[in-house]
C-alpha cells in the first residue's frame, strides 16, 4: 500500500479534535465531582475498607452538604440497614417523603426504600402495604419479590402461589418447585382439619405444578394408609422411585408399615433391598437391617450387614454388624466371646457418636431431621434426602 502524504496534513487535526474531545469530557467530570461534597468521596473509601460506622458518619455529612440529593440520602439509608439501625433509616426516607418537592417517580423510589426498612423490621404489614403500592413496571418484579417472602413468612400460601405465579411470568424464571410446596403446606393445614378430601386436591395441584413433588406423593400415601387403604398407600410411596429416588429413605418405614399390615411383610422386606442394592442409600440400610433383625433374627441380620460392609466399608455398618454377632452369641450357651464383641460394637457406637445430620446447602443451616424448608433460610429442597456424616461432634 502507497504512503499518502495527505495524511500529514490530517493527522494534527486529528489530534487537536481528540484533544479538544478530551477537555470538553474532563471538564465535566470535574464539574460533576465538584458537586459532590468532599463527605461522600470519604465515606466510599470507608464503605471499601469495611469502616461502616465511619461510612456512617460521612454520607451523614455529606446528606446534611446536601440535602437535595436522593442517592446519598438511599446510599445512607442502605448503610442503616446493613448495620441494623433500621429506625434510623425509616427516620430518613420519611422525612425524604413529607417533602412536597417530590415527583412522583421520586416518591415511589423512596417508598419503595421505606419498604425495604419496614421488611428488615419485620414490620411486614406496613412493608406488605407499600410493596403492593408500587404498581410501576421498574418495581414490580422486586415488589413482588418482596411480598412473595411476606406470604411465606406470615404462611398466606394461597397469595404465595398467586405472587410466584404473577412473578414466573413477569421474570421467566420458574418457581414450579415452590409453588408445589405452597400447595402441600395447605393440604397439611387441610388435613389437620379433618378435611382430607381438600387435602387430596391440594395435593394433586401440587403435583400439577410439579410433577416431581416427591412431598406431595409422601403425604398423599400417609392419607391413604391413615385411611386403611393400604394398597393405595405402597403404590402411591412406590412413584417416588421414578421421580427422585434418593427420597426413598424417608418412606421405607412407612412402606415396611404397610405391608406389614397385609401380612406381606417378607415382600416389603424384598422391595427395600432391592432398592437397596439398586440405589444404595444409607437410609434405607437402617430400616432394611432393622426389620430383618426383629423379622427375620440376628443371624439374616450378620448377613445383611456383613454383605453391605464388604461392598462399602462403613463404622455404622460395622456397628450393626457386631451388634447383630452380639446377639447370636448371647443366644449360644457358654459362649465368652458374646461379651468381648459387646464391648467392640460400643466402642464403634462411641467412636462414630451422633454425627448424622442433615446440612443445608444453601445456608448450612444444620438438622438432625430432615426439612422440607430451611429453618434457617427458608429455602426449599435445600436440605438433602440423605443425611450426612459432620466432621466434629
Amino acid at each position: 500500500m502507497e504512503f499518502e502524504f495527505w495524511w500529514l496534513l490530517a493527522l494534527p487535526l486529528f489530534f487537536s479534535l481528540g484533544w479538544l474531545a478530551a477537555r470538553v469530557d474532563l471538564k465535566q467530570l470535574l464539574a460533576e465531582s465538584t458537586a459532590l461534597p468532599a463527605a461522600y468521596f470519604k465515606g466510599l473509601n470507608f464503605l471499601i475498607t469495611n469502616q461502616h460506622d465511619k461510612a456512617i458518619e460521612a454520607f451523614t455529612e455529606a446528606v446534611q452538604a446536601n440535602t437535595e440529593s436522593l442517592e446519598l440520602h438511599f446510599a445512607l439509608g442502605s448503610l442503616f440497614r446493613r448495620r441494623g439501625e433500621v429506625d434510623r433509616a425509616i427516620h430518613l426516607h420519611l422525612n425524604l417523603l413529607e417533602k412536597n418537592e417530590l415527583e412522583p417517580q421520586q416518591k415511589l423510589a423512596v417508598t419503595a426504600e421505606l419498604a425495604q426498612d419496614y421488611l428488615k423490621a419485620g414490620l411486614l404489614d406496613r412493608a406488605e402495604e407499600l410493596f403492593e403500592s408500587l404498581n410501576d413496571d421498574r418495581y414490580r418484579q422486586p415488589a413482588l419479590r418482596a411480598l412473595l417472602e411476606i406470604y411465606v413468612r406470615e404462611r398466606e400460601w394461597e397469595r404465595a402461589i398467586k405472587a410466584a405465579t404473577e412473578l414466573e411470568r413477569l421474570s421467566g424464571v420458574p418457581f414450579r418447585t415452590e409453588i408445589s410446596h405452597y400447595y402441600c403446606e395447605m393440604a397439611v393445614k387441610s388435613k389437620l382439619a379433618n378435611d382430607t378430601h381438600t387435602a387430596r386436591f391440594e395435593l394433586e395441584q401440587a403435583l400439577n405444578a410439579n410433577k416431581n413433588c416427591v412431598r406431595a406423593n409422601v403425604l398423599l400415601g400417609d392419607l391413604e394408609a391413615e385411611a386403611g387403604d393400604h394398597k393405595v398407600a405402597i403404590s402411591t410411596w412406590k412413584r417416588i422411585e421414578f421421580q427422585k429416588p434418593e427420597y426413598l429413605g424417608l418412606i421405607a418405614s412407612k412402606l415396611l408399615n404397610s405391608y406389614r399390615v397385609l401380612n406381606q411383610t417378607k415382600e416389603g422386606l424384598a422391595l427395600l433391598q432391592t432398592y437397596l442394592q439398586t440405589y444404595k442409600l444409607p437410609s434405607l440400610l437402617n430400616v432394611l437391617y432393622e426389620a430383618t433383625l426383629a423379622e427375620e433374627g440376628a443371624e439374616s441380620a450378620v448377613k445383611l450387614a456383613r454383605n453391605e460392609l464388604i461392598k462399602k466399608p462403613s463404622l455404622s455398618t460395622l456397628d450393626q454388624l457386631l451388634q447383630a454377632r452380639a446377639i447370636v452369641e448371647t443366644q449360644q450357651p457358654s459362649n465368652s466371646a458374646a461379651q468381648d464383641t459387646q464391648l467392640m460394637q460400643q466402642a464403634v457406637r462411641h467412636a462414630i457418636g451422633n454425627r448424622s445430620a442433615y446440612f443445608c446447602e444453601q445456608c448450612g443451616f444444620k438438622a438432625k431431621h430432615h426439612h422440607w424448608q430451611c429453618p434457617a433460610c427458608n429455602a426449599w429442597e435445600s436440605l438433602p434426602a440423605e443425611p450426612a456424616e459432620s466432621a466434629h461432634k
